[in-house]
């Protein structure tokens, strides 16, 4: 018997839903403060209570099925429109990679999968969440509702210039160490840039997320379908336009005001412990504020690998048209893996409890499993083709990077588009139920694991199919241009 995915469907009408004041001690575990009541695990109560909510737990919690066509056009626009904004980060990039300051800094081209990795670290994470938190009934209540968002913006902050500082030392670290050159100068500048530019795309993003799930909310669209492909439709471009404009100007400020880079980043990381408060105020995101930094970190580190990719593929004038395509194909895998990783997330809050998975995802993982169980994976890799032939296609139209759309190029990197997003699906059913199973809420640890592993799995299979393509002949005079 075959498991159907209806982890996106619309609630049911029976339900309940825990208050933020619930909780006596205020000790939450990750899942707790998301999950309905009759859900939450370690509380001690009579075998009569026990049987009671067992019996009432299948029909306060079945959802209604979601047909594949039903699924495939709620996806569908959001996912264009985060592809255009992919497209157009990617053409930004090919535009300030010419500049000054990536020209004479190329760290910066480190920080690039790490910045726009945290639309997947926080974003999305965020997303997720508070679309979770709609389904099974978190939001109906005013004050619960801005709670938790009050309560998650401040924590995103709070992590945003934790990880900005952290991708700028990771950044001189895995650029100038090996080399052995080092520029306090230059170190200056990326972390004031870094730092800044995760701040305020931080703080954009979070206030268009929140709309946006606010806004699924009333209209009955579900928030899994839709809020994830929106956080990310504009975060890239807005994260990336960030960067080059505040690490040009603090360049441009390198001898004039030379204490310009300090004074900025230090103005942004004094602001980390008024966001520590306020996030610590809320017990949906205490929790998160001390438990959570594991997979964003992580995410990070394995973000800035691919990066050093980018970083090195980019110094050699032969590859340089891999620019544009980067945060295209970066982007396309995280967002449909992420709505993946969201959509089984809500699936286990409605139908288990934390420690238990379904019988289906019990035993050893094999890639078949991933594709049998869920409709939404197979949906979701057969958008991939599509939708990397049309912004393939609208880069090819606005006449941006360096590269021609021959027959062979397009064989090459499509395959490398689908080979991503079939590993990224098949590691996020492995990994979702595995953190559910050890207590984990995925909402908060999977997604920035999975949008990482998209960076470097994208990058990674970008640089090596554009060095085949050098290799076996297929290149153009004006690559490096």
């Amino acid at each position: 018997m075959h498991y159907v995915d209806n982890s996106s469907s619309p609630q049911p009408q029976a339900r309940t839903s825990v208050t933020l004041s619930d909780g006596g001690d205020m000790r939450y575990s990750e899942t707790e403060p998301m999950l309905p009541e009759g859900t939450l695990s370690g509380e001690e109560g009579d075998d009569e209570e026990k049987e009671e909510e067992e019996s009432q737990r299948p029909p306060t919690r079945n959802m209604p099925k979601e047909s594949p066509l039903a699924m495939a056009l709620q996806i569908v626009v959001p996912f264009l429109l985060a592809g255009f904004g992919t497209v157009s980060a990617g053409m930004v990039l090919d535009i300030v990679q010419h500049w000054d300051a990536f020209k004479y800094i190329t760290e910066i081209f480190i920080l690039v999968p790490a910045l726009l990795g945290l639309k997947g670290n926080l974003e999305m994470t965020l997303a997720s969440r508070l679309s979770t938190a709609v389904n099974v009934g978190k939001m109906d209540s005013p004050i619960e509702k801005w709670n938790l968002i009050i309560g998650n913006l401040a924590l995103k902050q709070v992590q945003a210039t934790v990880v900005g500082f952290l991708a700028a030392v990771a950044a001189v670290v895995l650029g100038w160490i090996p080399e052995g050159k080092f520029q306090m100068s230059h170190a200056v500048l990326l972390c004031s840039a870094s730092v800044a530019t995760a701040f305020i795309a931080s703080m954009l993003q979070g206030f268009i997320m929140v709309g946006v799930i606010v806004g699924s909310k009333k209209t009955g669209i579900n928030p899994d379908n839709v809020a994830t492909p929106i956080a990310a439709s504009f975060g890239d471009l807005i994260t990336l336009a960030i960067l080059a404009w505040i690490s040009q100007g603090l360049y441009n400020c390198l001898d004039s005001h030379p204490y310009a880079s300090s004074l900025v980043c230090a103005f942004f990381l004094s602001l980390t412990p008024v966001w520590m408060v306020i996030s610590s105020k809320h017990p949906a995101s205490r929790t998160l504020l001390y438990s959570g930094w594991e997979p964003v970190i992580t995410a990070m580190v394995i973000s800035s690998i691919g990066g050093l990719i980018l970083d090195k593929t980019v110094s050699d004038p032969n590859l340089a048209g891999i620019v544009v395509y980067t945060p295209v194909i970066n982007g396309i895998g995280g967002n449909l893996v992420a709505i993946q990783s969201s959509r089984i997330s809500t699936h286990l809050h409605f139908h288990s409890a934390p420690g238990e998975v379904p019988e289906e995802a019990k035993g050893c993982y094999y890639p078949c499993r991933t594709f049998s169980n869920h409709r939404s994976a197979q949906v979701l890799l057969l958008l991939v083709l599509p939708g990397h032939l049309i912004f393939l296609y609208t880069i090819h139209l606005m006449k941006s990077g360096h590269t021609t759309l021959t027959p062979i190029f397009m064989t090459v990197y499509l395959a490398a588009a689908l080979l991503q997003v079939f590993l990224l699906l098949c590691i996020a059913d492995w990994m979702v139920y595995s953190m559910w199973r050890s207590g984990k809420d995925p909402d908060s640890f999977s997604i920035p694991y999975l949008t990482a592993l998209g960076d470097l799995l994208g990058t990674a299979l970008l640089a090596l199919s554009f060095q085949f393509l050098w290799y076996i002949g297929d290149q153009d005079s004006d690559v490096g241009d």
